[in-house]
């Protein structure tokens, strides 16, 4: 008997499906497909047939959709807030300011694009170069991959794919399982923009998804754990194509005896708590130089205890909001579970919030050592331990006593002895009497050191990174022969050693 139209179909797979779920209530709101292998490789062959139009377009053609999104983003804020909210469990507040950096990234990268990736000339006194033109000149990868994180679904994923379509190419985010919508909603926006069919497609998937991309693009950014990252970095050095890594950190602070309590105690509030702490620069410990010590941690406990935690319904209504991926809840339990078994104080919270949702009390940690997990691992969540040290020295050998190196921050009112711990600091990015700000300032690169990465975002590293360098001489009036050439000749290898020794032959510092 042969089977019928409607029992092939019947008995056919289901797609697979993910399910996203809103974190502040344990709500499921939508589904996204899970998609194969084979479905990438058409996203990815889409967008390699549309890139070479799209690159064709040049800087300023491309700047025009740049600042269509700019607009767009404006025009949606409370749509987008609204979005990032729902499948990330952030405040409306800090949702507000992913949108804003979509704005300002727009702006940024429509502006800078071709002046940080125009050919530029060079200079040089080699005697064997004598009269040459010498370019440096930038040309798009094709297509580029990005895989994004789950907290950040628009700054950490969008914000890469921004320079990575100013540059010239076509891309293809992959975004976390847990936080797709947004990205979809970027799909949206190319669409409503006017973006050429093709340069850009999101592939919502697990991370089997993930690692398919992986295999199909001519370069890649990746954001998110270091353990994956890791993984990444290893196939893309199997598959030599470059790769921009931004994973994890433990943030340290120093907070030394002159700072501004106060300022020091408010802006570390915020870098440590901003998105319930699950911020790869989030503050995650604090030194403090022992005649302040007490006097800070009675200025953090006071502010730790005036946070509102729960949902968030507008502007101003909750401070800390639900923890987004469910693991981490374990992470961060485990953490204050073992910091006070072994003697630290759990001076605030240290509990999960009873009810709907995945919220997590804000806890400030006192008594801490520095072998504890809470001092050592990334704890991505809404805690906050703090030491005591004697000096600045003591405070810099164990900041920097961590395999990651992502950011720092040093308290002190004599900015140039900042400055000077700073460069003793083992970390991609350090802020004087600041924290997190560095993140809106696009001209200045942001990468990692150690554990922390590879690679940075923003300024002139932020874009080139998804281009190919090609190093261009040209000779315009050279001789027949080099004196240089074959046949050798004595007397062209005496000359040549004249000029050598008058260009090279008086260095003005031979002291040793």
């Amino acid at each position: 008997m042969t089977a019928t139209t409607s029992d092939k179909a019947a008995k056919a797979p289901k797609p697979a499906v993910i399910q996203v779920e809103n974190p502040s209530t344990g709500e499921i709101i939508q589904e996204v497909p899970d998609l194969t292998e084979a479905q990438v490789t058409e996203l990815v062959e889409r967008a390699r047939a549309a890139q070479p139009d799209w690159a064709a377009l040049g800087f300023d053609g491309r700047a025009r959709y740049l600042k269509r999104m700019q607009k767009w983003f404006l025009d949606n804020t409370e749509r987008l807030t609204r979005q990032i909210h729902e499948e990330n469990g952030k405040s409306i507040d800090e949702a507000t300011i992913e949108v804003m950096y979509g704005v300002l990234a727009s702006s940024f990268w429509a502006k800078h694009a071709g002046k940080y990736l125009a050919d530029e000339k060079v200079s040089s006194r080699s005697p064997f170069v004598l009269g040459r033109k010498l370019v440096i000149r930038y040309e798009p990868l094709g297509v580029v991959g990005v895989i994004g994180p789950w907290n950040n679904p628009l700054l950490n994923n969008f914000g890469d794919v921004i320079p990575a379509l100013a540059a010239g190419n076509a891309v293809v985010l992959k975004p976390s399982e847990v936080t797709p919508l947004t990205s979809l909603l970027m799909a949206e926006m190319c669409l409503a923009v006017g973006l050429p069919e093709g340069v850009f497609a999101v592939a919502t998937g697990s991370g089997a998804t993930g690692a398919a991309l992986v295999e199909q693009v001519d370069g890649l950014m990746f954001t998110g754990s270091t353990r994956t990252g890791k993984k990444v970095a290893a196939r893309c050095g199997e598959r030599l194509i470059p790769v921009s890594l931004e994973l994890g950190g433990k943030d340290p602070v120093i907070v030394l005896a002159d700072a501004d309590l106060e300022r020091a105690a408010n802006v570390t509030l915020f870098s440590a708590m901003h998105n319930s702490g699950q911020t790869c620069t989030s503050s995650e410990r604090v030194y403090v130089e022992a005649p302040v010590y007490d006097e800070f941690v009675t200025l953090m406990t006071d502010r730790f205890k005036a946070l509102r935690v729960g949902e968030s319904t507008g502007f101003g209504t909750s401070d800390s909001g639900s923890l987004t991926f469910p693991p981490q809840l374990d992470i961060v339990s485990r953490h204050v579970d073992e910091a006070v078994k072994d003697g630290a104080t759990a001076v605030t919270g240290g509990r999960v919030k009873a009810g709907a949702g995945r919220f997590f009390e804000p806890t400030l940690l006192t008594g801490v050592t520095q072998d504890m997990a809470c001092m050592r691992e990334e704890t991505f969540g809404p805690t906050l331990p703090i030491m005591k040290v004697a000096d600045a020295d003591e405070a810099v050998r164990l900041a920097n006593d961590t395999a990651y190196g992502l950011q720092a921050a040093v308290w002190t009112k004599d900015t140039s002895k900042g400055e000077q711990l700073a460069r003793r600091l083992q970390a991609g990015t350090v802020t004087i009497n600041d924290a997190l700000a560095n993140y809106f300032a696009l001209e200045l690169p942001m990468g990692g050191w150690k554990d922390s990465g590879l690679g940075a975002r923003h300024g002139k590293d932020g874009i080139r990174k998804f281009a190919n360098r090609q190093s261009v001489l040209v000779t315009r009036f050279g001789m027949k022969n080099e004196l240089h050439g074959m046949p050798f000749k004595a007397k062209n290898f005496n000359a040549l050693q004249k000029l050598v020794g008058t260009l090279y032959g008086h260095p003005r510092d031979t002291k040793g």
